[in-house]
């Protein structure tokens, strides 16, 4: 297994898509040899070195204290280090869907964490390990750490993590149902979660079929009108990023906190909870009997 490139850079900074291709080698996505670092340094664009947002320590040491708690379970890695992660590094929503901040955690500062987690076993069709090339530099649902980072803040109830713990435990509710419009609701999100917590749907097949099904009724019914939302005081997260010099580290055995935000009012999610629950009893699961 690869380690970390002899030059890691002490802080975060933005490349390009057009700039990694010559770093991703077949050695790399082999997961047996990592580039040096100095070449890469010089393609990327600085971030404002008054921001104490971009140290790379922090994120270097959740990284690698999450490859030695979890390193014999790399999917449960997932689940530890969502929440972390965004807590440590505090993105508004326009920060985090620029690719070019993900590119570089996931090339420059941390590709072994990438080979680590993401490297496939061999197959009969795919005799050699491999890593997917989306887990450097692919969209928001694929990319190693950017997936994670979303989930968080789309799965936390307010400054609790909880729910983004639970959701990320499943690879469902990151990958499936992370790529659903709907997701940005508040309440659908909670209520998605309360449903795997609570036993009713949690096998990939399950969250397949509900998420389908979701979709499908959210053409008709607009769900903020069944479960509305409480507006989000913008205040409160750029006080929250704004502390993130004097914030610190975040704990490694207790869930970190979030924003200040107001969590999602409980008769929202609990209507949508029932809601969601009938609909999967309907929905189409491939190898669920048919009790009828």
């Amino acid at each position: 297994m690869i380690t970390s490139p002899d030059h890691v850079p002490e802080r975060l900074a933005l490349l390009d898509n057009s700039a990694v291709d010559p770093f991703l080698t077949e050695e790399l996505l082999r997961g047996e040899q990592v580039h040096g670092g100095i070449d890469l340094a010089k393609v990327v664009e600085p971030l404002p070195e008054d921001d104490a947002r971009w140290s790379v320590e922090p994120l270097r040491s959740l990284v690698d204290d999450a490859m030695f708690a979890f390193r014999d379970n790399r999917t449960g890695a997932d689940a530890w280090l969502a929440p972390r992660l965004h807590a440590t590094l505090r993105l508004t929503r326009r920060e985090a869907a620029d690719k070019r901040r993900w590119n570089h955690l996931a090339l420059a500062v941390a590709p072994d964490y990438v080979a680590w987690r993401h490297l496939s076993e061999p197959t009969a069709k795919k005799p050699e390990k491999s890593i997917p090339a989306e887990r450097f530099r692919g969209p928001a649902d694929r990319q190693c750490f950017s997936r994670l980072w979303w989930a968080a803040e789309l799965y936390r109830n307010g400054p609790d993590y909880g729910p983004a713990e639970a959701a990320c435990g499943n690879q469902d509710l990151i990958h499936t149902v992370l790529r659903m419009d709907l997701i940005d609701h508040r309440p659908t999100a909670q209520a998605l979660v309360r449903l795997l917590t609570s036993g009713k749907a949690g096998k990939g097949r399950e969250m397949n079929g509900l998420s389908i099904a979701i979709n499908a009724a959210g053409a008709t019914l607009i769900y903020d009108v069944l479960a509305p939302d409480e507006p989000r005081d913008p205040a409160r997260l750029r006080d929250w990023i704004a502390e993130a010099g004097s914030a610190p580290p975040v704990g490694r055995h207790a869930l970190p906190t979030g924003p200040d935000e107001d969590p999602v009012p409980e008769g929202s999610v609990a209507a949508l909870t029932d809601y969601f629950a009938e609909l999967f009893e309907t929905a189409p699961i491939r190898g669920r009997k048919n009790t009828d």
